[in-house]
């Protein structure tokens, strides 16, 4: 439903610039790292950008600040209009898979700011990864404005507009390391101090080995995992995670036969397969945060890969602490 008391009489344009400030990086950097993360948006409504006039192109744009930013920092030197959706401050590609980069939301967004008063032409161009929000025949029929989808990155925008025509590169979705590595430093911080108190809590249930097994199994999840995501064998990110996990496990596993020759079999089997159990699956949940920070899967995919694989890994990781706690009772 729209509201109408919000629909004011005369159109209310923001003027923002292509420039970015000490401030905007410094939001930058505190979005890069997760602190206050949802605090990182601008306000929903219509920008202007630079000098627009009634026949000046309509971006539509998240409210989240990097998307935004990323949108206006691109179109240096045009003049033109940017549509702000209240996204909840989240990025155009997840909010189209969450439903807030939607159809909806265009339709209020275009009521509310009056933008039929306010260019002569018909046509909202949006990002490409904003497609599966939307329904682009429901835009046209409520607002009467054309849906076009430009680039998959904004950095292409200015070539684009030459001729409103995408080259195969513009459609084409990569995930960079440079993209990935620019995923790590949040979840350092989101899990940094959860690590260190498991570290700690497992140093005098089982020595340093034991705590070091479990930043291990961390690091590899949100450190290894996105660096090495295009090259782990299978296709959905949990059984990428359980791969990875073991292959960190194993010197783990391998340590113990070396360090305790004088145990006896069952203790050092089930030392070893503590490591080899509970580790995989803590890297495997890790990887599951990437779901939504790539184009790898989908979003029924990802429901899919939870229901199937969530179970498999709480099960795992049960079975490995519950050996971690016999195996110090063994002798």
């Amino acid at each position: 439903m729209i509201d109408l008391a919000s629909i004011t009489s005369k159109p209310v344009i923001i003027p923002t610039s292509s420039r970015l400030t000490a401030k905007d990086r410094w939001d930058h950097f505190l979005a890069r790292v997760g602190v206050k993360r949802s605090e990182h948006r601008v306000e929903p409504g219509l920008y202007a950008l630079g000098n627009p006039t009634p026949n000046s192109p309509v971006f539509v744009s998240a409210n989240y600040t990097l998307s935004f930013d990323a949108l206006r920092s691109s179109l240096e030197g045009i003049d033109g209009y940017i549509l702000v959706l209240d996204t909840k401050g989240i990025n155009v590609w997840c909010a189209a898979g969450k439903g807030t980069f939607g159809t909806d939301e265009i339709v209020l967004r275009v009521m509310v700011s009056r933008l039929g008063d306010v260019v002569q032409h018909r046509k909202l161009i949006l990002p490409q990864l904003g497609a599966p929000g939307v329904a682009a025949h429901e835009v046209k029929k409520r607002t009467g404005f054309w849906v076009e989808y430009g680039p998959v990155r904004a950095a292409d925008l200015p070539e684009y507009l030459k001729t409103h025509k995408a080259t195969p590169e513009m459609r084409q979705v990569e995930f960079p390391l440079r993209d990935r590595l620019v995923l790590i430093p949040v979840d350092i911080v989101q899990t940094c101090l959860p690590t260190l108190l498991a570290a700690v809590v497992l140093y005098f249930l089982g020595g340093w080995i034991t705590s070091l097994a479990a930043v291990g199994a961390v690091f590899s999840g949100i450190v290894l995992f996105p660096i090495l995501l295009p090259w782990l064998p299978t296709h959905n990110f949990s059984t990428k995670g359980f791969i990875l996990g073991a292959l960190a496990a194993l010197p783990f596993a391998a340590t113990v036969f070396l360090r305790h020759p004088g145990w006896t079999w069952y203790r050092q089997t089930g030392q070893a397969l503590e490591f080899l159990l509970a580790m995989p699956a803590a890297t495997a949940f890790l990887a599951l945060n990437f779901t939504g920070s790539t184009t790898f899967t989908s979003r029924s995919g990802v429901k899919r890969e939870m229901f199937a694989y969530i179970p498999v890994m709480a099960w795992t990781f049960g079975i490995g602490i519950l050996l971690a706690v016999i195996v110090v009772f063994i002798r």
